[in-house]
């Protein structure tokens, strides 16, 4: 499916050079777009990037040809549940236990494959891009780019700290509720005795999180967290580190009856619209198996720190 972004011109220029200043868009997108059939109009007509505009000019630039990039995933019968969607972007809210991405046994039962399906019972064709992803048992908000554009700009973001996920867990023991952002860093690195375990190692990358007590009762505390690094099990090893784990998780605390995974959910996300540029906040609804022990607040708030 074709995606077009308009701009009117604001000053004496070139194509390119309009492009660039007002849209933002790299020299790479640029070069993509001007090789793509119509990729780049000048007041509804095709035209070369060196081509001179004047103010009031209208300047077109394909963000994502009809290329069907995604073929490869299998339809399935996960039906996403949208949290927003719009001609650049899809947020999905992934239920614990599923796959983000095709890997090993799991290539047909993913959140891409369902995603894909989706896309393709609306008539729309897509590259399946997702920005970040979630362990199979965190549930939460996952981003698609749904054109090359969006999901370079969102990764840029990310990379600069102006893309991020709040997180919600629920660990073990009694935390001081005391308003304040905590930071744990801590370096990270694989676990030699177990290949599924990340441990503490002065050896390993850095890695830091920052987190806010927001209730404790019964035994048991409500965090928020946010990622400053994106390692494996960050979350989980830090939380664990300090004295309290993840309820539920039994690779690095002990199994709960009452709920089958580590107790951490995608909260919300903030970003700036990759294609308006508008500061934007989103969230997932708390899953149930979270609420079953613990009694949520509708006032905890969402806000990135």
């Amino acid at each position: 499916m074709s995606r077009f972004y308009e701009i009117t011109v604001t000053e004496k220029s070139t194509v390119e050079m309009a492009l660039r200043r007002q849209g933002g868009f790299t020299r790479k997108q640029i070069s993509r777009a001007k090789f793509m059939e119509n990729g780049i109009k000048k007041n509804g007509v095709r035209c070369r990037i060196s081509d001179q505009v004047l103010t009031g000019d209208r300047v077109e630039i394909c963000l994502e040809s009809n290329a069907k990039s995604s073929d490869h995933l299998q339809d399935n019968l996960l039906k996403p549940e949208i949290i927003y969607e719009d001609q650049d972007i899809l947020l999905v809210n992934k239920a614990a236990g599923v796959v983000t991405h095709p890997r090993g046994v799991h290539y047909g039962d993913t959140l891409a494959n369902g995603v894909a399906s989706y896309f393709r019972q609306k008539g729309e064709e897509h590259s399946i891009r997702p920005v970040g992803r979630l362990d199979r048992d965190t549930s939460g908000v996952v981003v698609f780019g749904k054109n090359q554009v969006a999901a370079a700009r969102l990764q840029n973001q990310r990379e600069k700290g102006r893309f991020g996920k709040i997180y919600l867990a629920l660990v073990c023991g009694k935390m001081e509720t005391d308003g304040k952002v905590h930071r744990v860093e801590l370096p990270l690195a694989s676990d030699p005795q177990n290949h599924l375990k990340m441990q503490v190692d002065s050896r390993g990358k850095y890695a830091c999180t920052d987190y806010q007590v927001l209730d404790s009762r019964d035994g048991i505390s409500l965090v928020k967290l946010t990622l400053k690094t994106g390692r494996t099990h960050q979350i989980r090893v830090h939380m664990s580190a300090q004295g309290h784990p993840l309820v539920g998780d039994r690779l690095y605390g002990k199994a709960e009856e009452k709920i089958a995974r580590a107790s951490l959910h995608a909260w919300g996300v903030y970003m700036e619209h990759p294609i308006t540029g508008e500061r934007c906040t989103w969230a997932a609804p708390v899953p149930e198996d979270m609420k079953n022990i613990f009694p949520f607040e509708e006032g905890y708030g969402f806000s990135e720190y």
